[in-house]
């Protein structure tokens, strides 16, 4: 099984019966985290009940994409104390966030955190993490294993990194925000659905997932904007939505 689950799509805060941003991402039965934000959490042990993950990557410290983590920490410390550290790959920021919910507690007792961006060898992947604009640091994620990828634009502002960032990409995850006057603001750092199409037709992407869609867009404008510069398929991430990103090889023979 090679494939990506949509745990949140929201932006800022979710929607009823809605999440904030967060993916699962299941390649070969190596279980990988792609953001945990507001109720992320119970739709992950819903896919998988055991909370067993193989490590997990946050994008930015802004809760709507982390705070979920604090969670999943929990169910470490006191659910398999003592149990082996747990990767985690984030930017500055993330622990001194999460820190403040848990002062009496050491955060590394469960996370062996491993510094965003970067590049890393993790599991069956490639790892890689751009800097992208945002009001905090943030990292963009590649993902690439045996010649197929998969890029996380997390939060971010216009920027060429994001052609590189979804070069080719069998599935590019791209927000899409679409927050009034976004366009008109002297910095940028978030972007539009109509962007989103832009920037990965520019990345030569073969998919394109649009997300954090801001509370109450109408996610089929996002997704017909997106089209008019985008000519791959385009998705809109709808929580429990599941995307196969690669087939496995069959030997010949």
């Amino acid at each position: 099984m090679r494939q990506v689950t949509v745990l949140g799509s929201c932006g800022a805060f979710p929607e009823p019966g809605r999440a904030c941003s967060g993916f699962a991402v299941d390649w070969d039965g190596f279980r990988l985290v792609l953001d945990l934000g507001y109720a992320t959490l119970p739709r992950l042990l819903a896919h998988w009940p055991d909370g067993a993950v193989d490590a997990v990557v946050i994008t930015h410290e802004h809760p709507d994409h982390c705070i979920d983590l604090h969670g999943l920490f929990r169910m470490r410390l006191y659910g398999d104390p003592g149990g082996p550290e747990l990767p985690l790959y984030c930017p500055p920021g993330v622990l001194d966030r999460l820190g403040g919910l848990e002062p009496d507690v050491d955060l590394h007792a469960v996370f062996d955190v491993r510094p965003l961006p970067g590049n890393y060898r993790l599991g069956p992947f490639e790892l890689t993490g751009l800097s992208l604009p945002h009001y905090v640091p943030n990292a963009g994620i590649r993902l690439e294993a045996d010649g197929v990828a998969l890029a996380y634009s997390g939060d971010t502002g216009p920027t060429p990194l994001l052609a590189e960032l979804g070069r080719d990409a069998d599935l590019f995850i791209v927000e899409a925000t679409d927050r009034d006057g976004e366009t008109g603001r002297p910095t940028r750092n978030l972007l539009t659905s109509a962007e989103a199409g832009q920037w990965a037709a520019r990345a030569g992407a073969r998919r394109l997932m649009l997300t954090h869609f801001w509370p109450g867009n109408d996610r089929d404008a996002s997704v017909a904007a997106a089209r008019l510069a985008f000519g791959g398929d385009v998705l809109a991430a709808e929580e429990d939505l599941q995307v196969t990103v690669g087939t496995r090889a069959v030997p010949s023979g």
